[in-house]
């Protein structure tokens, strides 16, 4: 099998490439039939341009892709991959967002070259989002401005990093909790009105710390639909504990101002074009379709996890 380490050296507070390069190398030392290639991306969207082309050029060769970086990097690996079965995803955490690879309750293993090496694969879903992909999560409303936010920070002293979305949720209070959303699940209605914040998730977890979705599996082919209504900064403020926990789903005190169910197919509109975040990349339109895809790529998870 080939091993392919896609870095991306604009993910997390600092470049690593060379970081990753001298790991990899010092596996590959000790093992002789290592078959080996690092690519480091130059621009947004050269991972998922440069994956594609690669698979198309290599169609009868097995090949695992280490995304290292966030949960950007592992978007833009993912939405490469997408329709070529020879082929496995895994993550060399890099980032300074990897929330898909919390679901697995275990950042440090995603940073062992030989626990990768020998991971275990298994199939997962994915979202497709108009003509775009996402294997975490999508967000709009009160979250995407969060997320735009965290970005702008995120290389920030003290307000970056693994705070950058506590950052852009301060910030956001202000100016962000009122959006309106037409939405249908499976061509049911389920929304339409004001609301705070929406995801839809695969992963279980948003903004590093915040377990948006705590039902969700990765593989069961559903996504989670967790939309808030408008609510005030008092109550939303005695939220964001049980959001961190995922227990918000519990709170009967809550039950009125959120909507939560799964489905297979989500759709939203709204008359003005409004922010969504797939795995912390931004779009913009007034009128997203999101599918989820059962199984669509092969993920590795670490060995002995």
């Amino acid at each position: 099998m080939k091993h392919i380490f896609v870095v991306n050296p604009c993910a997390g507070k600092q470049d690593s490439t060379t970081q990753v390069t001298q790991k990899v190398e010092a596996y590959s030392s000790k093992h002789a039939d290592f078959d080996y290639q690092i690519y480091v991306t130059c621009a947004a969207g050269d991972a998922t341009l440069w994956t594609r082309q690669w698979c198309a050029d290599h169609p009868d060769t097995e090949v695992r892709f280490y995304a290292c970086g966030g949960d950007g990097t592992l978007n833009e690996v993912v939405s490469g991959i997408i329709g070529f079965p020879h082929v496995q995803v895994t993550v060399h955490a890099n980032g300074s967002g990897n929330d898909y690879i919390n679901y697995y309750d275990s950042l440090e293993a995603f940073s062992d070259i030989a626990r990768l090496v020998n991971g275990i694969p298994h199939p997962v879903d994915v979202m497709k989002v108009n003509d775009r992909y996402s294997i975490n999560v999508c967000n709009f409303g009160f979250d995407a401005m969060v997320c735009k936010v965290g970005n702008d920070v995120r290389r920030k002293p003290i307000i970056g990093g693994k705070h950058s979305y506590t950052t852009g949720i301060i910030k956001s209070l202000f100016t962000s909790r009122s959006n309106y959303v037409r939405m249908t699940v499976d061509g049911e209605p389920f929304y339409d009105g004001y609301m705070l914040l929406c995801t839809l998730g695969n992963g279980r977890y948003n903004g590093g710390n915040y377990m948006c979705a705590p039902l969700s599996k990765n593989d069961d082919g559903l996504l989670e639909v967790n939309l808030f209504k408008r609510m005030s900064l008092t109550k939303f403020a005695s939220l964001v504990g049980d959001y961190s926990r995922g227990t918000h789903i519990n709170r009967p005190d809550v039950k009125h101002l959120m909507q939560y169910r799964q489905g297979t197919v989500v759709e939203m509109a709204s008359p003005d074009p409004f922010w969504l975040v797939i795995d912390g990349e931004m779009l913009h339109s007034n009128r997203y379709r999101v599918q989820n895809i059962k199984h669509a790529v092969t993920f590795i998870s670490p060995q002995q996890l």
